[in-house]
Formats: structure tokens, sequence, C-alpha cells
């Protein structure tokens, strides 16, 4: 009996193993995903351009984890696509902001939401495996709510816009992201997607300056309190919240990490209302939209831990 009992422990130990990971995935996500929320504010309460935010942005960053990473060696061939995801997640950054600039934070972070319906369609096709009609159907339930936020106002329509694009970018972003940081540690990952994307960027911002024109200043130097934020915003909203998403990548699908992200309105919006009194804006269908984003979250949470 007692070797029977041991071997029954034996055989449960790899399922133990997988679901303590799945567990500390879903910890760190949401650890970032809270993290994230402060994003939105950043983006309002920094007065530069949202070019200017993007690029001080990664300096900081690549500085920051210079002093605690260095420079870890990889292969070429890794540096260049750690390099590549570095400037999609940049691309995605400058739009983000520039839909925050072009209507207002609830906006610009509902926009974010959009996420977990374009990773439901881009993975199946990056990794060529069958299109999940579940996971298809979860990503609906949260465009019906962004139809219903965007119901409420008109006025919004070209940062609307800005941000359908920003969210599209950023799940190419996080299903590319899974795939070459496997085997990288992850602070190591970010190092070089910092510091290889800021050159690409760079290489970015005047051809996106031609398509969307800024109406300030462009190339200012951050001082006081810009100066303050974005150190914060670096630190924090950065290196954390990235770390921990990478980390949360190694555990999750690509899918459920995205749809999860569909949250950070959710703590953005509250914060916006509480500072910005955005919140005299909104109508009833904004909550409806809200609820849904919401429902197709906890679905999908129920769907990855009952695995």
């Amino acid at each position: 009996m007692r070797q029977l009992g041991q071997g029954f422990l034996l055989s449960l130990q790899p399922e133990l193993h997988d679901m303590n990971e799945t567990n500390k995935g879903f910890i760190q996500l949401h650890l970032s995903v809270m993290l994230a929320g402060f994003t939105g504010l950043f983006g309002r309460l920094i007065t530069l351009n949202e070019v200017d935010i993007v690029w001080y942005r990664m300096v900081f960053t690549s500085a920051i984890l210079l002093v605690f990473t260095g420079l870890p060696k990889v292969g070429w061939r890794k540096f260049l696509q750690l390099c590549g995801c570095g400037a999609l997640l940049g691309f995605h950054w400058i739009l983000f902001y520039g839909s925050i600039k072009a209507s207002n934070v609830s906006i610009g972070v509902i926009c974010f939401s959009l996420i977990g319906f374009f990773t439901a369609i881009l993975e199946p096709l990056i990794y060529k495996r069958r299109l999940s009609w579940t996971e298809l159907l979860f990503s609906l339930i949260t465009v019906a709510g962004v139809m219903c936020i965007f119901s409420f106002d008109a006025r919004y329509r070209y940062g609307i816009m800005i941000g359908v694009v920003s969210s599209a970018v950023c799940a190419l972003y996080a299903i590319c992201n899974k795939k070459v940081s496997v085997g990288v540690r992850s602070r190591t990952v970010l190092m070089y997607q910092m510091s290889g994307g800021l050159v690409l960027v760079s290489m970015i911002i005047p051809l996106y300056l031609q398509v969307f024109p800024s109406q300030q200043p462009v190339v200012v130097i951050p001082s006081g309190t810009n100066l303050w934020l974005m150190l914060c915003h670096s630190l924090f909203c950065t290196v954390a919240m990235y770390l921990l998403q990478i980390q949360a990548l190694k555990r999750l699908s690509a899918f459920t990490v995205n749809l999860s992200y569909n949250l950070e309105p959710c703590y953005t919006i509250i914060l916006a209302f509480l500072i910005f009194g955005e919140g005299r804006e909104i109508n009833f269908s904004f909550y409806i939209g809200i609820g849904l984003i919401l429902l197709s979250v906890l679905l999908q949470t129920k769907r990855a831990w009952s695995r």
C-alpha cells in the first residue's frame, strides 16, 4: 500500500508542477497588468509629444537595464530578432500615446482591449495551428464591448483609429516575443529589445511624423516634473511590467496574456475618473462595454485554469 501511495504521488508530480507554474504565471501576469494600468495616466500627465515620450522611455529603460544586466552574450540571429520585437513595441507605444493625445485616457486604453481579437487571428497564422473558435468567440465579446463604448461619442474617431492600429501592433509584438524569448533570460530579452529597438524606432519616427503631424514641439529634453515622471514611468511601467509579462509568457499562451491585458483599461479608467474627472464624459453604454470586456477575461481565465 505504501509503495502504491508513493507511486500515486510520483505520478501526480508533473501535473502539480504544471499547476504551480500556471498559477505563478497568472500572478506575474496580473501584477504586470496592474502596473500597465498606470501607463495611460503617465501618457496624460507627461506633457511631451508622444514621439518624445516613447524615445526617452526606451532610453531610460535601456540605461536602467544596462546597469543591472550589463551586455550578456546572445547570437546575432537572436539579437536581431529581439531588436525587431523592440521596434514593434516602440511603434505600438507611439500609436498608443498618439491615441491618448488625440482623444483621452479612457479611449486610448479601451482601444487596447482589441489586442485579444487580433491575437486570436494572428497567433494561429504565425504558429501555423488551427484557429480556435473559443478564443475567437471570447475576443468577439470584447469587440462587442468596444463597439458599445465607442458609440458614446463620435469626436474621438481619429484617436480610435490610431488606437486600433496600436492594439494590432501590440498583439504582433506579444506573439513574436513569446517565440524569440525562448531560452533567454527575461532581463536579457528586455535589455536588447529596448536598446536595439531604440535604434529602429529612431528611424520610424520621421515617417510617423509625416503621416501623423505633431501639434506639439518635437525633440524636447525632459526636465522638472516631466523628467521625474519619465523616470518613474520607465522603472515601474516598463522594466518591472515587461519583466513580469515576459515571465508570464513563458508559462501561459500569448492569447491568455493578451486577453488578460483587457483588464488594463479597467484599472486605468478608474484612476482617470478619479484624477482627471473623465467620468463626466461617459454614458450607460460605456459601462455595458466594460462589463462585456470583463466577461471575456473571466471566461478565458476560467478556461486556462481548467486545462
